[in-house]
């Protein structure tokens, strides 16, 4: 019984090889386009790479150690009279947010974010938002 089972096993292995590789056969016919499409792509990207790293002379980037938290001048900031929801909404604008951004983020009205904002402008001598981070920068308020 042993010698059966085992015979029929090695006949059903054989079969089920046979019919693997004549699917693989008629696979990579009827695909035969898009392998080879596959395979020159790969090479390509590979080439660009390689190229690139040639030409740039560009080397793997060693991690830096992080830079220590921004502290902004407190002296500075209580010198000028601005107060910290003056010096948040600065912030804000130097990131490049709108008044009514500020205002959704801090949670008051567009109104409020005027005042706070000519405020900030008057005790810092500026006339645009552009300046008024610049000069926070300059003064040490602003990383």
């Amino acid at each position: 019984m042993k010698r059966h089972v085992l015979i029929y096993g090695i006949v059903g292995g054989i079969l089920i090889a046979v019919l693997q590789w004549t699917e693989y056969r008629f696979l990579a016919i009827e695909h035969s386009v898009e392998i080879y499409g596959a395979l020159i792509a790969a090479v390509f990207a590979a080439l660009g790479i390689w190229l690139g790293i040639r030409l740039t002379g560009a080397r793997p980037h060693k991690a830096t150690p992080a830079a220590a938290p921004f502290n902004p001048n407190e002296k500075k900031r209580e010198d000028l009279g601005i107060t910290r929801r003056e010096l948040e909404v600065l912030e804000l604008i130097a990131e490049g947010l709108s008044n009514r951004e500020i205002a959704g983020k801090l949670f008051v009205s567009e109104n409020t974010v005027k005042t706070h904002s000519s405020r900030v402008f008057d005790k810092l001598g500026a006339r645009r938002r552009t300046q008024a981070v610049q000069l926070g920068k300059e003064l040490g308020l602003l990383p």
